[in-house]
């Protein structure tokens, strides 16, 4: 039995600001892949740091408004 394809409004990209996200993401992380053994030290710190944002961004697409904490 082969799995059910999804139906046209089933569609993986409804959220098109977390898709953008998500392609963001694995375009960074293909980048820093390529280039972390040339890159500058400050340039690898700088590349973490905008990964733990993504990473952060993507997690509230996800999540929605936070409750007050």
């Amino acid at each position: 039995m082969t799995p059910r394809r999804p139906k046209k409004q089933d569609e993986r990209r409804s959220n098109l600001a977390l898709r953008e996200l998500l392609d963001e993401l694995i375009q960074h992380v293909r980048n820093v892949t390529a280039n972390a053994q040339v890159m500058p030290q400050a340039d690898l710190e700088y590349a973490q740091d905008r990964l733990e944002w993504l990473a952060d961004e993507i997690w509230q697409k996800v999540m929605g408004p936070r409750n007050s904490e």
